[in-house]
């Protein structure tokens, strides 16, 4: 449904105030399609191009990498520039580096191209965030939030499901020219909206980003990063450990987009009735059910439902926390979102590098009570603090 814009082009004649809700899901589905659009199509990567298999897994930790690195940078650039112009610039980036990655099929120009493509693509879901802090608020903000979760996850969910079909049955190059297809389109879209300008330019507002109550968000932020994100590696080969096919497996595991959307939908009747903080304790509980099933056990019931579970807890315990993030900093929202961003990649990757050893020894029930061990860390630290916060700032 698109959000009622202030002055419409083809009423007023001057552009749009606000980005409309429907470029905003838009945009969100974009970024995750292409993030999570190489892992399914890696070997087919290995097999039609000169690549080996580890060279093609290297696009991807690249791709990341770069995601990763570039969210502070993004964040300094979107509080001293505006957030269109950083929109505006990450979809033209994307644009050229997903083109650029149809031209190549040598590892080293597809490796840059993928590296620059994930740095542009970084840009983008933090700044519909930052957009949506400083445009909406209150329960219009949170369900916002809910919308960018479930396009977002859609987004993730086809990537998985259609990236490798389309790239066997018909060309790998086709799964990086449909994001540089809808970033062109994007961009059309986004003619009719005015830019924001550069609405904080002061020095002491950036450090504001960095804050007590800031960089305590940051640090829970790592810690969901490594069960929201970081353990999500091992879902396909725990089902796949415990005897089903690597494309059930894919399937099943496809479980936690499909609990991110009903968890989403949940969410937005759950604003109006509860707190924030209210909020974060009821997404940590199912967190914590999700985990201690699948500590308890490794059938594929349970991890399917472990991975369906974790989908409804990001729905409601990551957006309540998105939500904060927005309010941590609001002279320095942008940056603040992107080091919250940032903190969130860093803390999967940590999670992922350090259990590695346990996956090469199929201790996935290990794995599992970790995640449960993090989890409960997590929700008590982020209900006491969001408490404590909210106190400081009614």
């Amino acid at each position: 449904m698109m959000a009622h814009a202030s002055g419409s082009v083809g009423e007023s004649g001057k552009p749009r105030a606000r980005v409309p809700d429907s470029v905003l899901r838009s945009v969100g589905f974009l970024s995750f399609f292409d993030r999570f659009a190489t892992p399914p199509m890696l070997v087919v990567l290995a097999e039609r191009t000169e690549m080996s298999l580890g060279q093609a897994v290297q696009l991807v930790a690249a791709y990341a990498l770069l995601y990763a690195v570039g969210q502070p940078v993004w964040g300094f650039f979107s509080d001293r520039f505006g957030r269109m112009a950083v929109l505006r610039t990450a979809l033209v980036g994307v644009l050229v580096g997903a083109l650029a990655s149809t031209l190549f099929s040598a590892y080293l120009p597809l490796l840059l191209a993928r590296a620059f493509t994930g740095l542009m693509a970084g840009a983008l879901y933090p700044t519909l965030l930052t957009i949506l802090g400083d445009t909406r608020t209150g329960i219009e903000r949170a369900r916002g939030l809910s919308d960018l979760q479930i396009y977002s996850s859609l987004g993730t969910t086809i990537a998985t499901l259609a990236a490798g079909t389309l790239a066997a049955l018909l060309d790998w190059r086709l799964v990086f020219a449909l994001p540089a297809l809808g970033c062109l389109v994007l961009l059309i879209w986004l003619r009719g909206v005015a830019g924001d300008g550069a609405a904080h330019r002061g020095g002491a507002n950036f450090r504001l980003a960095f804050s007590g109550s800031a960089l305590g968000v940051y640090a829970l932020a790592a810690l969901e990063g490594a069960v929201l994100m970081g353990i999500l590696t091992y879902f396909v080969p725990a089902l796949q450990n415990a005897g089903i096919g690597v494309t059930l497996a894919g399937v099943l595991a496809a479980g936690y987009g499909i609990g991110v959307i009903l968890g989403a939908r949940l969410m937005r009747r759950l604003v109006r009735h509860f707190s924030r903080t209210r909020l974060m304790a009821l997404g940590g509980l199912v967190l914590v059910v999700a985990y201690l099933t699948s500590s308890l056990s490794q059938l594929p019931a349970a991890l399917t439902a472990t991975a369906l579970l974790v989908g409804a807890s990001n729905a409601i315990l990551h957006s309540s926390m998105q939500g904060w993030a927005t309010d941590v900093a609001p002279q320095a929202r942008a940056t603040s979102v992107s080091l919250f961003a940032f903190s969130l990649f860093l803390g999967g990757s940590l999670f992922t590098f350090f259990t590695a050893g346990l996956a090469d020894e199929r201790r996935y029930g290990t794995i599992f009570s970790l995640g449960l061990f993090v989890s409960i860390v997590l929700v008590a630290a982020a209900c006491w603090g969001h408490a404590v916060w909210k106190r400081k700032h009614p």
